[in-house]
């Protein structure tokens, strides 16, 4: 596993790789002369002394570009790596290809970072900059054309919040968050079909919300589904649907509505032949009664969801707990 750490100067980069280092055995890797062009400004803002851990061991391998170091990760990747070395806008690609990689950006308040930095300068005895200075530098290091970070650290997968000024709260912290859980380069099943139905959510048509349907069986998509306008009805989003389009409340108006449910248009594709025994429903949204009885009806085995629906979810639930004579399987990913 290679963990990659980026984000704004004294964010808490090298902070979060110390613990990685000294509590879960990773080793750092670095590319030599790699200080961004911003460091040959003013010698401040040169990163922090961090290559030894706290048992005073060499924690640090050191590579000529980020390519040799992405090669020796590569090689060795089951073992526990980190790196606050990404390169630029051209390598990232290379490091996100890697199923073994995770980027992770860290970021504070500017106000906070300022003040690190400026401790940082007076236990070097440097003069810290004010704070207009600081933000200069920060702009420059993150949006600066060609040389900014801003690019890699919106790719992150996972987003930290370092705005506490304890070092002992920001290990508890990441104690919890247990970055080293590799089932974070990987889905679960539950995760990835869901995610499925969160994009099938992107095609939704329907003004008043966008939901997305998954139907799977054996680990398999049988079909997806979204919700929107039946075919050859003019779109909700074109003003097919009066009801949505008129901005009713929750509730109100259904019996007009033109809409299609992501779970209807997920049945309907599948049809009652090819869901058969043991499909699983997976939405992005509790289905509402109406979707409920149809679900019973064709026989779905389990329903998983990841958000609540503010109508009738505890009577949805009800009923498709009542429906099955085998425990059901609903719960929230």
């Amino acid at each position: 596993m290679l963990i990659g750490l980026c984000g704004g100067i004294c964010s808490g980069k090298h902070a979060v790789a110390d613990y990685l280092i000294q509590h879960q055995n990773f080793r750092r890797l670095e590319v030599k002369n790699s200080a961004l062009p911003e460091a040959i400004d003013d010698p401040r803002l040169q990163a922090p002394d961090s290559s030894n851990n706290a048992n005073g061991e060499a924690s640090s391998i050191e590579f000529e570009t980020f390519g040799s170091l992405l090669d020796f990760a590569t090689k060795r990747w089951q073992e526990p790596w980190v790196t606050t070395h990404i390169g630029n806008a051209s390598t990232i690609d290379r490091f996100l290809q890697r199923p073994f990689f995770l980027l992770v950006s860290v970021d504070a308040p500017i106000s906070l970072r300022w003040k690190r930095f400026a401790n940082r300068c007076r236990s070097r005895r440097l003069d810290p900059p004010n704070l207009e200075e600081f933000v200069l530098w920060n702009d420059k290091q993150l949006y600066e054309k060609d040389v900014g970070r801003a690019f890699i650290t919106d790719r992150a997968q996972v987003r930290l919040f370092n705005s506490s000024s304890s070092l002992e709260e920001l290990y508890a912290a990441l104690k919890t968050l247990n970055l080293a859980d590799e089932q974070r380069l990987r889905p679960n099943w539950d995760q990835y079909f869901m995610e499925l139905a969160s994009l099938a959510a992107q095609r939704s048509n329907c003004m008043k919300r966008r939901v997305g349907c998954v139907l799977v069986r054996e680990r398999r998509v049988i079909s997806t589904g979204y919700n929107g306008t039946p075919r050859h009805l003019t779109n909700c989003n074109e003003g097919g649907c009066p009801r949505c389009n008129r901005g009713e409340g929750g509730g109100v108006g259904l019996s007009t509505c033109l809409c299609l449910h992501a779970e209807e248009n997920a049945l309907l594709e599948a049809g009652r032949e090819r869901i058969r025994e043991n499909a699983i429903l997976y939405c992005d949204t509790c289905p509402c009664l109406t979707c409920t009885v149809k679900i019973a009806q064709v026989g779905i085995s389990e329903v998983v969801y990841s958000q609540g629906y503010n109508m009738d979810s505890d009577q949805s639930l009800e009923q498709l707990e009542y429906a099955f004579a085998n425990f059901l399987r609903l719960e929230m990913v």
